[in-house]
């Protein structure tokens, strides 16, 4: 299975210089815990950073940071680790591990930003994916019981 067919594809972000109150409004407008960061958020829009709303806890709440004055750029994680839509889900899980990153921006053939796919959804992927083999042990199991009676 390809990215392109398990990614978001409504993806929240917001360019460099968004403040820290918008950052954690457009989260929450969102319903999500991060937002990719993209140079220029109305055109292109290719990913160069995220931030979670644990970097605004951590970075500018506890450091004390002043809210008006701190931009995304300042607290977000710039080594980004992507994902191309025609990779299969495995190389992304993969990727995810060695990286130790829990969301993967899904990119096009031109870097810009497409999806993006979290441990969450390669989990729901994956237990599905085991209930359907639980499922066809079952029914085996009871045709074969079946057919012995």
């Amino acid at each position: 299975m390809l990215l392109k067919e398990i990614c978001v594809v409504e993806v929240a972000s917001c360019g460099r210089d968004a403040g820290i109150v918008e950052a954690a409004r457009l989260m929450r407008q969102h319903h999500t815990g991060n937002l990719i960061v993209v140079d220029d958020p109305h055109g292109d829009r290719v990913p160069v950073g995220i931030v979670t709303d644990r970097d605004i806890v951590v970075e500018v709440l506890a450091s004390e940071l002043d809210l008006a004055k701190t931009t995304v750029a300042q607290i977000m994680s710039a080594k980004l680790v992507v994902a191309g839509g025609a990779e299969d889900i495995s190389e992304a899980l993969e990727r995810m591990r060695v990286h130790g990153v829990r969301r993967l921006p899904v990119v096009d053939h031109d870097g810009s930003l497409v999806g993006i796919v979290t441990l969450d959804d390669m989990l729901r992927l994956h237990a599905a994916q085991a209930i359907a083999l639980a499922d066809l042990v079952s029914k085996e199991q009871d045709r074969e019981h079946r057919a012995r009676r």
